[in-house]
């Protein structure tokens, strides 16, 4: 078996984890823990078979733990969403848009926690990754229509949980 160079592939793959656990959990200090977190799950996994693609195996990982964040979080029933909020310069958007922006990845971020665990996953593969639904199915071990048919039961939850009109 050869050695593998974790200092390569977090430098390689280290962008993509913070994106994606920052997309899901929006704030610095929880997508820090979900990052160190899911390159230790990674090295776990890297002991018990051979890894066949570290950047599909990494955003996996990065998004499962982000979404348990968000049911810890939400669990607690706290009143106050620990969401940094940042204004990107150049973005276009005045202060209403950018407040409605974050309004709704607020209600998102907890709806999602509200989701079973294979339908938050299928829906942030695809949506927050740009995923395919035959990698999706690839890397969850399901067939790719089944990750067609957990997205779009995420997608009416969603849906009907944040209270937006069908499309």
């Amino acid at each position: 078996m050869r050695a593998i160079d974790w200092q390569l592939i977090v430098r390689k793959y280290g962008p993509i984890v913070w994106q994606t656990a920052y997309r899901l959990v929006g704030n610095h200090t929880d997508a820090a823990d979900c990052f160190g977190e899911t390159f230790v799950y990674a090295l776990e996994v890297s002991h018990r078979r051979r890894v066949r693609s570290f950047p599909a195996l990494l955003v996996r990982l990065a998004t499962w733990r982000a979404i348990d964040v968000l049911r810890q979080r939400f669990s607690r029933s706290r009143t106050v969403d620990a969401v940094d909020v940042v204004t990107l310069p150049g973005n276009g958007l005045g202060p209403v848009q950018q407040a409605q922006i974050h309004e709704l990845a607020a209600k998102l971020r907890k709806a999602l926690a509200q989701l079973p665990s294979k339908e938050a996953e299928v829906f942030c593969l695809r949506y927050l990754n740009n995923m395919s639904y035959r990698h999706i199915g690839k890397e969850l071990g399901i067939r790719a229509n089944t990750a067609g048919v957990l997205l779009n039961r995420a997608r009416v939850k969603l849906r009907s949980i944040i209270e937006l009109p069908p499309d």
